[in-house]
């Protein structure tokens, strides 16, 4: 990945009221000539040491609309001291690793780092972040996204959440891994006819393609081995608490004293969606607040 000089430039802030007690902002920064977009609710309270997550979108969406799905983990903000974000993709796209994808930000090398360790930089001077606590969960397009971070940044990222994604296939990479082992949770399902459990080709239906990736289980198994771990996760069946979603959930969990965790939760007739035993955002800040 080829970093070149970045510019920062917020521009124009523009507030929407939602409530009395919360404002939509939508602000941008400059990076290496593209303005890049990003939403968020203002906080609430002016503690310092806020937790900064980032919350991704799939291939073909937008940050605004990653709000609705994430309600109840922003609703926790206050409480929890953090804040959350929600970028826009470049072209409604991230370049995230697949060196196949046929999207803009692949073609052009978007500089996904920079617009991020960016964004970093400006919730440490607005609202006095903690920047040794900063997290990723993203799905689909935005899962990929959250793996390179973790691949490309892991000094400025924490630990990551990817949902229905996998690991591109060694043969669709083209990132610079630096290998080191981070807290990781894989949410997949079984049925998921694009990211599929067992892997292979991911093809959208606009055209895109986005080239191979990894099974579910060596994705998983990619972060245990470069976490240490051997021999068998830990299992524990989830409660099935949404019997008409037609989905139950086992997590498979390697957690060691020293060690960052790495837990899968295997969505046993998930497909391309989300599950409705449990809510991804909030479980995936209770395995943030873990580590």
């Amino acid at each position: 990945m080829k970093f070149l000089t970045l510019s920062i430039l917020p521009v124009c802030c523009c507030l929407f009221s939602l409530t009395a007690a919360a404002q939509l902002i939508s602000d941008s920064i400059e990076v290496e000539k593209h303005f890049r977009r990003f939403h968020f609710n203002r906080p609430e309270n002016n503690k310092k040491n806020k937790r900064l997550i980032f919350v991704l979108h799939g291939s073909g969406g937008n940050g605004k609309q990653m709000m609705a799905g994430a309600s109840k983990l922003d609703k926790l903000s206050s409480s929890e001291n953090l804040i959350v974000v929600y970028p826009d993709g470049y072209k409604r796209y991230w370049n995230e690793c697949r060196k196949s994808a046929t999207t803009p930000p692949n073609l052009e090398n978007i500089n996904e780092e920079a617009f991020f360790e960016a964004m970093i930089q400006y919730f440490k001077k607005q609202y006095r972040i903690n920047t040794k606590n900063v997290f990723v969960v993203g799905t689909s397009g935005g899962g990929h996204m959250a793996y390179k971070l973790a691949m490309t940044l892991p000094e400025k990222i924490k630990a990551i959440t990817a949902i229905v994604a996998s690991l591109p296939d060694p043969s669709n990479f083209d990132c610079i891994d630096k290998k080191v082992a981070k807290p990781v949770m894989i949410v997949n399902g079984t049925a998921d006819p694009l990211n599929r459990w067992e892997g292979g080709e991911i093809i959208l239906g606009n055209g895109v393609t986005m080239g191979l990736i990894r099974s579910t289980e060596s994705s998983f198994q990619y972060w245990s081995d470069l976490a240490g771990y051997t021999g068998q996760p830990m299992k524990t069946t989830l409660p099935n608490t949404d019997p008409k979603d037609g989905k139950t959930i086992e997590r498979y969990q390697f957690k060691a004293k020293g060690k960052p965790e790495v837990t899968l939760l295997k969505v046993i007739g998930g497909k391309h969606d989300y599950p409705g035993d449990i809510d991804v955002h909030v479980e995936a800040w209770e395995f943030f607040k873990r580590q």
